[in-house]
């Protein structure tokens, strides 16, 4: 007899009767952690509104120590994306409420900015409290309070940091004012999204009349108000000044004098040069003299 041969693979083997695998999709092989890891919550992983770089760029920075520097060059460094990328990916985070950054005073004067990274949007109010229970019959009920005992006041609520005012230039002229007024309306030529009505551009123009003043070029303002805008985009205007405030160049330093120089003069008595402002005596003659 010949031998037998095999014409088809054998089938997968039956799987137990309480198997849930998916047949279809992703599917989770998960270990567990006993250190070096960081929880995050799916409000901000499955976020609707966010980008994936922003959502990838605050799983990051949850992940670091306290007082781990998170500025735009440092990020910059340890990630392939562009500083622009980054910077409009941390003001997505700020947007969203997952990042703050605060403008303290320290004591000897000097003002730093504070940034704070929530794990939760510090604008979403906290979950209520769960309704009291009454005790079972068995337990003796507690004790009414006495009207005398005054209860404890509630934790005072942080204050929300007021936004940064809009920049205003330093001698206001009407060329400054109408060239930014027409730069922002010409905004939506370049980005459909930020078509402005009258009314927000009379608002914005002050701020981008101040970039103007400290001899930013048209194109750069224009780049810095369009690049990598967030979609969907609800409020343009509120993201205009958010960006005039935050990205304003600082002003161009004053142009430094030339140096004096003092001119060679020839000694009325040696003839020999030497820097004087007036004609006269060098030193060597003056001292000669009795």
């Amino acid at each position: 007899m010949t031998a037998q041969q095999a014409i088809a693979p054998p089938c997968a083997p039956p799987g137990s009767p309480g198997d849930v695998t998916p047949t279809s999709g992703v599917i989770h092989v998960n270990a567990r952690h006993t250190s070096g890891f960081t929880v995050i919550g799916n409000h901000l992983a499955q976020h609707g509104d966010l980008s994936l770089l922003a959502i990838g760029l605050a799983v990051h920075i949850q992940s670091l120590p306290e007082g781990a520097k998170i500025g735009v060059k440092v990020l910059a460094a340890r990630f392939p994306e562009s500083e622009m990328r980054i910077a409009a990916a941390l003001r997505e985070l700020e947007e969203a409420g997952y990042l703050r950054r605060i403008r303290v005073r320290l004591r000897d004067g000097r003002v730093r900015t504070r940034t704070e990274s929530h794990n939760r949007p510090y604008a979403t109010p906290l979950a209520p409290p769960e309704p009291y229970t009454a005790p079972r019959a068995t337990t003796p009920p507690p004790a009414e309070p006495d009207d005398r005992t005054a209860a404890p006041a509630p934790p005072p609520r942080r204050p929300q940091p007021a936004p940064w005012p809009l920049p205003r230039p330093a001698i206001p002229t009407n060329a400054l004012h109408r060239t930014a007024a027409l730069l922002l309306a010409d905004l939506r030529r370049h980005a459909p999204v930020l078509t402005l009505s009258e009314a927000d551009i009379a608002t914005l123009t002050p701020g981008v009349a101040a970039w103007l003043e400290r001899d930013a070029h048209p194109d750069a303002i224009r780049r810095a108000l369009t690049a990598d805008l967030p979609a969907p985009l609800a409020h343009p205007a509120r993201l205009l000044r958010h960006r005039i405030t935050a990205l304003l160049p600082p002003p161009l330093p004053a142009p430094s004098a030339p140096p004096t120089v003092i001119p060679l003069q020839n000694c009325d008595d040696c003839n020999r040069a030497f820097r004087a402002p007036e004609p006269g005596a060098c030193r060597d003659c003056r001292n000669a003299q009795p």
